[in-house]
């Protein structure tokens, strides 16, 4: 942010080599530090949701409330903290949030009751709101155009990457001890240090403050297109967390070890890593309306591949294609929202976005538990029910997909 390394980026052309992850900036070090924090909040924890579960005693709905809580007050809070980033600055947000993002996750090792659990996961949900909303506006600051989509699909890539190992590592720690995968939070305690150190904040003009700002932010985002982004945040989200850290953790629990079911998830983020990582290639020759197309279709085959799958191994090769459509889907949503809204109200349209993924994240656990265990109607009818909404969702895309690519051929540097 204000550093030569990206505002040299930001004057080349998009068809140059500065169309790529510049490694060496501070900026994109320290936002993909951070990111990689994400996955400790619900990937690391997700394959010893039936360990939670038997070692309190409770249902589990109630079990899949460490994942969707987690979300809960950052629904609510995103915009607000949207405000902050704005108005005092992103670096301060950040650290801030890393330093509360650590110290309580720390603390739920020693949680007494699964009440109280609950109620840190709560807290620390806020913490997380904070990273996220600050980490991806910072790459909005900094960088435009395709190299905007590279970099964000490194964000997604080193996501996938940590999320793809934490499972793994949650399924054998919880394996040693119910709250030893509660120590990993403390690694963020560091990582703010690093923030506060090596991280430049540039001065911000004055203007609008408080609910006014939020208001006229809110303007600024109140068009079909920025909400049909926000709508395919929201359903992106409600799918992934509803069916892979939830719906089929309960399903392998059956038969197989919180460690193996670890591995089958890391498989789907390891897919994620590679495509997400061709994000800023992919912005250069395809409208970000058809990659939302092509990564619902993603998730429709993976989402009946998994359904119908029988043995692990079947299994694995379903939720590949499932993350095949997150490495598509998620980087180009963030990029094209940051394409429509100006950096005046780029925190405050990133903490709306925040508000509609956390919501997904939050009901998509709720809805497939409270459905299949509360309904009766087991987990694997809403396998195949997810993949007959994400047919929908690819029909809506590939309908919207033409026009724009249209326009895109018409004017290529107007994205």
């Amino acid at each position: 942010m204000g550093q030569t390394t990206e505002t040299a980026a930001q004057a080349a052309p998009i068809d140059e080599p500065a169309a790529t992850v510049p490694w060496r900036s501070r900026t994109v070090q320290i936002v993909l530090t951070s990111t990689a924090l994400a996955p400790l909040g619900v990937p690391l924890i997700s394959p010893a949701l039936p360990v939670f579960r038997d070692v309190f005693g409770v249902t589990d709905a109630q079990a899949s409330l460490l994942v969707s809580t987690y979300f809960l007050v950052g629904i609510v809070l995103s915009p607000f903290i949207g405000i902050l980033a704005d108005r005092t600055g992103r670096k301060r947000v950040l650290v801030a949030g890393l330093l509360a993002f650590g110290a309580l996750g720390g603390a739920m090792a020693i949680a007494p009751t699964f009440e109280a659990l609950l109620a840190l996961r709560i807290a620390q949900g806020t913490a997380a709101a904070a990273i996220f909303i600050t980490t991806v506006t910072m790459v909005g600051d900094a960088f435009e155009g395709a190299q905007r989509n590279a970099v964000l699909g490194a964000n997604v890539a080193v996501l996938s990457a940590t999320a793809a190992l934490f499972p793994v590592l949650g399924g054998a720690l919880a394996g040693v001890a119910w709250n030893a995968p509660f120590l990993a939070y403390l690694a963020a305690i560091p990582i703010a240090a690093f923030a506060q150190g090596g991280l430049e904040e540039p001065d911000r003009p004055a203007g609008e403050r408080g609910i006014a700002y939020l208001a006229s932010a809110g303007r600024s985002i109140v068009t079909p297109a920025l909400l049909a982004l926000f709508a395919v945040a929201f359903l992106t989200e409600f799918l992934l967390f509803g069916v892979i850290f939830t719906a089929i953790p309960f399903v392998l629990a059956t038969a197989f070890a919180p460690v193996l079911i670890g591995v089958v998830i890391l498989a789907s983020e390891t897919a994620s890593m590679v495509v997400a990582a061709a994000s800023g290639r992919l912005a250069r020759y395809l409208s970000n309306e058809w990659v939302i197309a092509f990564g619902f279709a993603c998730y429709a085959v993976g989402f009946a591949a998994a359904w119908a799958a029988v043995g692990v191994l079947a299994m694995i090769g379903a939720v590949v294609v499932i993350g095949v459509g997150v490495g598509l889907l998620m980087p180009v949503v963030d990029a094209a929202v940051s394409d429509r809204v100006t950096t005046e109200y780029l925190a405050g349209a990133m903490s709306l976005r925040n508000s509609t993924t956390f919501l997904g994240r939050t009901a998509g656990p709720i809805a497939f538990a409270g459905l299949a265990i509360t309904a009766g109607f087991g987990y694997e009818p809403l396998l195949l029910a997810s993949s007959v909404v994400a047919v929908v969702a690819t029909g809506v895309a590939v309908v919207a997909g033409p026009a724009r690519l249209a326009r895109w051929h018409a004017h290529p540097t107007a994205r």
